[in-house]
């Protein structure tokens, strides 16, 4: 999330200072890129290639510990103002294509009668809950997929638990320093727990509890880092155990594979524990980088740019990747595609051409719905953050 992008300065007992690091922005950067590539081209391999979604719970996680420091109520305020305007804008837009396109939650059987289903539409003010949104809605053949409704909203997940990982957290941060390991591990435990069906929680709450498990390990160990914990143990032990941590991963998810196979995001004891050794490592190797090496620093502008504007980058990320569909099949049309294997081409290259159409879209995004994140944080609104930000930042 883009918290680091105007966290004050704070006592860091991790050992790095105050300021960014930029070694944190570029994992934060690669966390992106990696949540869109794959919601493009839906490759399993990813989920165990890089664990995007453990690491951006970890980072958050870290900078919630460093926040701390401060009163624990002006920094869930803090948290709350930096997260739900940008929702509330994206959710003004979502709601407002889903009502054009003739949903009416009050009608949904599966939102339930009358205030029941328009109750439900609060989560989109305060995610303490999944925010609705219909399974179907529109024709397969129309403009965009009939399930682009669900698409859209997919990545409201992690803002729920994002959400309940920050009102936790002034408690979870002083159970960790008086226990480290077993409130460490605990999400662990909880995940297997739910996994082996030893407990079973239908419906939303259970989603919601998975979600809090299966990455709740990953936000503490945040906490180890922040609190310099990591650094005081021995890199051989950290190392061989997350080795063993993510091999039994593997092991549960190659007897418990779903229907895209090794996708870890269908397995979630398996991706806890992939995410957790891999969090580990990363952190436990991490440099502290006031500036960006010499390989990486031709993305420095990129990478500011996408710190700067995480929140807005992966809301409306999934919605632009359908929005290249309709732009893209307008090729069909040019008077040299109708031949069948002028079209037979497009159609084998088609998810390349989507790769290639949906940053300029979300550049757009970006220049017409980023500078809600300025203003959230209390900063001036910029409309292409990609430098170092001057001057100060309003405590909030």
């Amino acid at each position: 999330m883009t918290q680091a992008a105007a966290t004050p300065v704070a006592p860091d007992r991790s050992g790095t200072g105050g300021g960014r690091d930029r070694y944190l922005d570029l994992l934060r950067s690669l966390a992106l890129l990696r949540v869109v590539v794959y919601h493009l081209f839906g490759w399993p391999w990813l989920t165990v290639l890089f664990p995007s979604m453990g690491v951006m719970f970890a980072l958050a996680g870290s900078l919630m510990a460093r926040s701390l420091d401060r009163p624990a109520g002006s920094v869930i305020r803090s948290r709350l103002r930096r997260l739900l305007p940008p929702l509330w804008l994206f959710g003004a837009v979502l709601l407002t294509m889903m009502f054009t396109a003739g949903w009416n939650p009050l009608d949904d059987p599966d939102l339930g009668a009358g205030w029941t289903g328009r109750a439900q539409l609060l989560d989109y003010v305060l995610p303490l809950g999944a925010p609705p949104y219909p399974e179907h809605l529109g024709s397969a053949s129309g403009l965009l997929d009939d399930t682009w409704a669900e698409q859209a909203a997919g990545p409201l997940w992690y803002l729920r638990a994002y959400l309940w990982f920050v009102l936790l957290s002034p408690l979870l941060l002083r159970t960790f320093r008086r226990w480290p390991l077993p409130t460490t591990l605990a999400p662990l435990a909880l995940t297997a727990v739910l996994a082996t069906g030893l407990l079973r929680i239908p419906g939303e709450t259970g989603n919601a509890v998975t979600d809090f498990a299966v990455y709740g390990g990953c936000w503490i160990l945040g906490f180890a880092h922040q609190e310099g914990v990591l650094t005081r143990v021995p890199r051989y032990a950290a190392v061989s155990l997350s080795c063993l941590v993510m091999a039994a991963g593997l092991w549960w998810a190659s007897g418990h594979r779903g229907p895209d196979g090794w996708d870890l995001n269908d397995i979630p004891l398996a991706q806890a524990c992939w995410s957790f050794g891999a969090v580990v490592m990363l952190l436990q190797y991490a440099p502290s980088w006031r500036d960006l090496p010499a390989p990486f620093r031709r993305w420095d502008r990129l990478i500011t740019l996408s710190n700067n504007r995480a929140v807005t980058i992966y809301l409306w990320h999934n919605l632009l990747i359908m929005a290249t569909v309709p732009i893209i099949d307008q090729a069909y049309n040019l008077p040299f595609m109708t031949s069948d294997r002028a079209a037979g081409l497009l159609d084998s290259t088609y998810g390349f051409w989507m790769f290639l159409a949906v940053w300029p879209l979300i550049a757009v995004a970006v220049v017409a719905f980023g500078w809600v994140e300025d203003t959230a944080a209390g900063r001036r609104a910029r409309v292409w953050p990609d430098r170092g930000r001057r001057g100060g930042v309003r405590r909030r």
